[in-house]
C-alpha cells in the first residue's frame, strides 16, 4: 500500500509521522510523509525547538509529489493533528484531488482534538472545522473516546465535553452510529474505559478497550491498562489500524491491539518517556493477536 501521511514530526522521539512512519514501513508499506511541523522533540517535555510550517509549504511539498507524476497511485491519505484551519484546508483539497486520480483511495483521519483530563488542546475553531467538514470526508476515524463524546453530541461544545453517554455498550455504539452517519464507514474508538463489560467476566487487573464498527458489526478488544502515560501511541494506533484494514476490521483490531500493547509493555519496562518502536518492531511486524476479539453487535 501507498501511504501519504500528512502529520507532524519530530527529530528526537516518536509523534505524528515519526511515530507512524516506521512501523508502516515494517510492514511493507510505501510512505510519503508530508511535515506539518518539524520539531527537535515532542511538546509533552514542555519545551522544544523547531518551525510550524505554513500551510502554503505543506501545499507545496504535496504540489511537488503531484508534479513526480505518482498523486494517483496514492492508495491511502493518513492525518492526525492537524493544527490550524489552514493545514486542514490543504488535508481536505488533497483528499479530493487524490480521489479524483484514484477513487478508491482511502482516507483515515485521527480527529486528534482533545482527550479525558486535558479538555481540547487545539486552536479554537478548530473542534468544530473538523466536526464538519472533515470527519464527513473521511472513510475511516480513529477518534478517543473523549474525541467521539464531542464529534457525537447533539450539541457539541468543545468546552464540555460530555463522557456520561458512553458509559455504557449502547451508549457506546450510539455515539458511533451517529458519527458513521457523518460520513465515515469505518469508527476506531480508542481509550475506552468501561470497556463493554456487559457479560464479561470481570478480574481484577485493569482493562483498557478498543472498539471497531464498520458495515459488518462492532467489535471490541481488551488489553492490561499499564501505568504509564506516553505520546505517540494514537499516532502508532491509527497507523497499525490502516495498514491492517484490508484484512477486515476484527483482524485489524486484532492485530493493532497486539502490536500496541507490546510497545506500551516495552516501553513500561524501559522508563523511558517515548514509545519503544524498534524495540518492539518484530511485535510490529507479526503481532502474536494474543488478545480475543469479541463481537458486540
Amino acid at each position: 500500500m501507498r501511504i501519504l501521511s500528512i502529520q507532524s514530526s519530530v527529530a528526537y522521539g516518536y509523534v505524528g509521522n515519526s511515530a507512524a512512519t516506521f512501523p508502516l514501513q515494517r510492514l511493507g508499506n510505501e510512505v510519503w510523509p508530508v511535515l506539518t511541523v518539524h520539531f527537535s522533540n515532542h511538546t509533552g517535555y514542555g519545551q522544544w525547538r523547531g518551525q510550524v510550517f505554513d500551510p502554503a509549504v505543506v501545499a507545496e511539498v504535496i504540489e511537488g509529489i503531484a508534479d513526480r507524476g505518482v498523486l494517483g497511485t496514492a492508495d491511502a491519505v493518513l492525518t492526525g493533528y492537524q493544527g490550524s484551519p489552514g493545514v486542514a484546508q490543504v488535508v481536505l483539497d488533497t483528499v479530493a484531488r487524490v480521489r479524483s486520480l484514484n477513487p478508491s483511495a482511502v482516507y483515515c483521519c485521527d480527529p486528534v482534538m482533545g482527550d479525558v483530563g486535558r479538555g481540547m488542546f487545539v486552536l479554537p475553531g478548530l473542534p468544530e472545522l473538523i466536526r464538519e467538514r472533515v470527519v464527513p470526508v473521511a472513510d475511516v476515524l480513529t477518534p478517543n473516546a473523549f474525541e467521539l463524546a464531542y464529534l457525537s453530541a447533539p450539541e457539541p461544545d468543545p468546552a464540555a465535553v460530555d463522557l456520561s453517554r458512553l458509559a455504557s455498550v449502547d451508549g457506546l455504539l450510539t455515539a458511533v452510529e451517529t458519527v458513521r452517519g457523518m460520513g465515515p464507514s469505518t469508527v476506531l474508538v480508542t481509550s475506552v474505559e468501561h470497556a463493554g463489560g456487559v457479560g464479561r467476566i470481570e478480574t481484577d487487573q485493569p482493562e483498557i478497550a478498543m472498539v471497531a464498527v464498520d458495515e459488518t458489526g462492532a467489535y471490541e478488544v481488551r488489553t492490561p491498562r499499564l501505568p504509564i502515560s506516553v505520546n505517540g501511541a494514537g499516532d502508532v494506533t491509527a497507523a497499525l489500524f490502516l495498514a491492517h484494514l484490508a484484512e477486515g476490521v476484527e483482524v485489524a483490531l486484532a492485530r493493532t491491539a497486539s502490536s500496541v500493547y507490546a510497545v506500551l509493555e516495552r516501553t513500561a519496562a524501559s522508563a523511558s518517556r517515548e514509545i519503544q518502536l524498534v524495540d518492539a518492531q518484530q511485535s510490529i511486524a507479526d503481532p502474536l493477536c494474543e488478545f480475543p476479539v469479541r463481537r458486540l453487535a
